[in-house]
Formats: C-alpha cells, sequence, structure tokens
C-alpha cells in the first residue's frame, strides 16, 4: 500500500496513475474528498481525509501504508509563516508515520542553492527534508530545479510571459543558471525508488540533460513557438514590481509570484552524480520537454494543473466546504431557453474563461481582475487546465470549480479578494417545449457591513452583466446544437 499527499495537486495527481499502472494499491491523503480529480483512477484508489497540520487527524491514515510520498507543498494556501507552518506540517506527518510504523517517506523537494543565495521558498524546501528525517523514518528526497511540463508553475511563468510579451523587460535573475527537468523524468525518479533500496535514506539531486539561464529557457521557448521575444535587461527592477508586472502578464497571483522571484536569484543545478548511478534514466532536453508541454497544450489533455490544488489559493479565500443555500444569501437569478439539447448548453457553460473570456462586457471583468491584483488577490488569471473540460478543483480565471456535474450542473467560487463569499451556478434542465433551459444564479454571503456596501455597488453592473453573459451563452449553445446536428 503506498500513500500519496497532494493527491490533488500537480505532480500528485500525475504520479497516481503511474504507480496504478505499476501494479501497487494507491491511498490518497486529501483534505476534502469531493475536491479528487475526476479521473479513470479515481475509483481505483483508497481516499482518506486529514489535514497535515492537524496530527490527530493522521492517526488512522497510515494504516496499512508501506510507503509514503510526501509532495505537499502549499506557497499561497499554507497559514501564517511559510517556513514555520511546512515544517510543522512534515513534523506532523513524520511523527504519525513513525507510530504507524511506515517504512519509507519519499520526499521531492527543491534544489539547494549556493550559500548566503537561500529565499524563504527554498529554505522551506530543504527544512522540510529536515524535518521528515528527524521523525526517525527512512526517507529518500529527491531534489529538483524548474519543473517543465503542460500545467506546472514554472513552466506557466515562462510560457505565459514569453507568449504574451512582445519583449521582454528582465532584472539581473535572467542571468541565473537552473536545471530544468521533465515532468515525465520526475515521475519516472518517484516512481522507481520504491523499487531501488539503494535509494533509502539518500538526498538525490535531479535535472534535465541542461544547464540553462532563465533567458534562454525564454529564448529557446520562443524558437519553438516561432516568436521573436527580445531581452531586455535592466539593472534595477524590484522583487516587488516583478511580482506585480507577473500578476498582471500571468495567472500566477502576485503572492505567489513574489515567493518565485526571490528564489530566481538562486543558482540551482545539480552537484553530484548520485541519480546516474543510482537509476537508468535518461533525462531529456529542455527544448523536448517543453515541445511535450506544448503538444498537451495543443491537443487540451492536460492532466493537472499547478492551481488545481485548493492550497495554490490565497489564504484567506480557504475553504472545505461548499455553498450552502440555508444560510442567509443574497442570490441574482436569470434565466433563458435555448434550442439546443442540454449537452450543449453545458459544454457552453464549462468554456468560459480563460482564452473564450466571459463573452459579454469582458473588459469589465479584466477591470476586476486587475483591480484584486492590485490588493494582492488571484486577479484575472486567464488561464484554465482545458479549453473545454472541467472538473472539482479547476481554475478558471479568479474562479474555482466546486462542483460539475455534466450535462446539468455548474458551480463556481469566487477566489477573488472581497468582503464575503461568492458563487456562480448554473443549472441546465430540458424544457417542457423540448428545449433547454438554462438558468444562472449568483450567490453571495456578505461578512459585516463593508460586505453589504461591496454588493450594493457591484449589483449596478450585474443588472447587465449576468443577463449579457446568459443571453450570449444561449446563442453558443444554440450554434453548438445547429452545428453538431
Amino acid at each position: 500500500m503506498i500513500l500519496v499527499t497532494g493527491a490533488t495537486g500537480y505532480v500528485g495527481g500525475r504520479l497516481i496513475p503511474k504507480l496504478l499502472q505499476a501494479g501497487y494499491a494507491v491511498r490518497c491523503l486529501v483534505r476534502d474528498r469531493g475536491r479528487m480529480p475526476d479521473q479513470w483512477w479515481s475509483s481505483e484508489v483508497d481516499i482518506v481525509e486529514a489535514d497535515v497540520l492537524n496530527f490527530d487527524s493522521l492517526e488512522k491514515v497510515f494504516n496499512g501504508v508501506d510507503q509514503a510520498y510526501y509532495l505537499i507543498h502549499s506557497l499561497g494556501g499554507m497559514r501564517g509563516d511559510l517556513v514555520s507552518t511546512e515544517v510543522q506540517a512534515a513534523s506532523n506527518f513524520g511523527r504519525q508515520a513513525k507510530l504507524q510504523g511506515v517504512d519509507r517517506i519519499i520526499y521531492l523537494g527543491g534544489l539547494e542553492p549556493k550559500p548566503g543565495q537561500q529565499s524563504k521558498h527554498l529554505r522551506s524546501r530543504i527544512e522540510t527534508g529536515d524535518t521528515l528525517r528527524s521523525s526517525g523514518v527512512s526517507v529518500t528526497e529527491f531534489r529538483a530545479g524548474v519543473v517543465v511540463g503542460s500545467g506546472s508553475l514554472s513552466f506557466e511563468l515562462v510560457r505565459y510571459l514569453t507568449e504574451r510579451v512582445p519583449f521582454l523587460i528582465t532584472p539581473k535573475w535572467v542571468s541565473t543558471k537552473t536545471q530544468p527537468i521533465g515532468i515525465r523524468d520526475v515521475l519516472s525518479y518517484l516512481t522507481e525508488a520504491l523499487s531501488t533500496p539503494e535509494s533509502r535514506d539518500q538526498i538525490i539531486e535531479i535535472g534535465g540533460a541542461d544547464v540553462l539561464s532563465y533567458a534562454e529557457m525564454f529564448a529557446q521557448y520562443a524558437v519553438l513557438r516561432g516568436l521573436k521575444r527580445p531581452i531586455v535587461k535592466v539593472p534595477v527592477l524590484t522583487p516587488r514590481l516583478s511580482s506585480l508586472c507577473v500578476g498582471l502578464v500571468t495567472p500566477i497571483n502576485t503572492q505567489i509570484a513574489r515567493l518565485l522571484i526571490d528564489g530566481l536569484d538562486n543558482e540551482v543545478v545539480v552537484t553530484n552524480d548520485l541519480a546516474k548511478r543510482l537509476f537508468e534514466i535518461q533525462p531529456a532536453s529542455y527544448s523536448d520537454a517543453v515541445a511535450r508541454a506544448l503538444q498537451r497544450f495543443d491537443s487540451d489533455e492536460v492532466e493537472t494543473y499547478w492551481s488545481g490544488s485548493i492550497s495554490s489559493g490565497i489564504v484567506e479565500n480557504q475553504v472545505f466546504s461548499t455553498l450552502d443555500k440555508s444560510e442567509n444569501l443574497i442570490t441574482e437569478k436569470n434565466t433563458v431557453v435555448v434550442d439546443c439539447r442540454p449537452i450543449d448548453a453545458y459544454k457552453t457553460v464549462c468554456s468560459l474563461g480563460g482564452d473564450t473570456g466571459w463573452l459579454y462586457a469582458d473588459f469589465l471583468w479584466r477591470i476586476r481582475g486587475f483591480i484584486d491584483t492590485a490588493v494582492g488577490g488571484t486577479g484575472m488569471r486567464k488561464s484554465r487546465r482545458s479549453r473545454s473540460l472541467v472538473q472539482p478543483g479547476d481554475t478558471i480565471d479568479f474562479w474555482r470549480v466546486e462542483k460539475a456535474d455534466a450535462p446539468n450542473y455548474l458551480l463556481l467560487r469566487a477566489e477573488m479578494k472581497l468582503p464575503g463569499s461568492a458563487w456562480l451556478e448554473f443549472n441546465i434542465s430540458e424544457h417542457e417545449s423540448g428545449k433547454t433551459t438554462i438558468s444562472q444564479t449568483a450567490y453571495y454571503e456578505p461578512k459585516g457591513l463593508s460586505g453589504l456596501l461591496y454588493w450594493y455597488l457591484f449589483s449596478i453592473p450585474h443588472q447587465f452583466i449576468f443577463p449579457g453573459m446568459l443571453k450570449r451563452i444561449g446563442v453558443m449553445a444554440g450554434r453548438r446544437y445547429q452545428e453538431g446536428k
């Protein structure tokens, strides 16, 4: 029995099917089973609910577990100080694993930079590994730098900056050397460790075939996409200003961007050949890893996305319960009847956001996203895992999918900063006329007087934004139906 933490995250969600295909029994530790992705393997795993920040909740997690993967890294989602909370989480996990007789923990951390260069982000990765080892359980720690794969956080930084900015005005960190590694190779190391006893109690640095600067990574990406992207280096560009620019241009909010940028001055490359001696893995080049990732995007087959884990959101908006209609909610409902099938309406609703936009008064949605970015929120990510498919946990711009039940229901929860909680719900059903009814309901749970003032301020644009969007959804659903006849 293999335990996988971070099952709703980027690496964990891709590791689970690899383990099942290799014949292992898999148990997944999640905080909310309702946010497990709807994949072919979802019914093949044992799911347990627990919180690594709650020691007692982990008591029954390890029953029958031989080895456990620790793939928890929360960035924007941890409460309080990043380093201390990650250390506390690792301590709870390690101590309970020791008490329950777990044989080994396999941990994926970050490459250690040169002395004196360690950012808070990288320090938390190193201290997490140290904490797991202090539990007394055997630990195999893999350390990686930039992970290149469709939907990975580091890759999205490169992808969106290169795609969206005609020329890159960059600080000195673009000259920093790193050793990017493809997600496929990361997964190979993680799975092969189970059958490689020599990897026990080892710190194993892993990287791809190339050592590159970030400028070279941008340049190679641009070549593969057929883009011309001059790089203009400037001597002074503060981390705060850099993170704000990243928040405006990419799906990465300024809070997480700041943690990443603080670490980009740190040179992180593999310093020993232990991985080569222990494993028969030939890591791919950076350009090959990028080509694979782009192929996934182009074919709309991205398995996991960096923001898919709820812990990648903003601390203030971390909740693990969904819409409760028994509460005193403010509601705003609109309905339209369309000559189409329910599945046509559902697919249209599921395509909202990202490159498609919100179909009506899209500039106002962008302004709201800009305001959210300015106050430290998620902002208008302008991205999604898939162009057309959704599953619980997916992020769509500044919304997160709470429930998805094709072809009748979709519920989105706002992750923008606001004085309260907000949801956008779509109900789709067959009309008595043989057509399809699409109902759109906005729910808002205000917090205090500021919450009420917020609602009444935005209720004015809501009067035409939501009806206008629903009308356009109806038009597109009808067009989809006619084209599919």
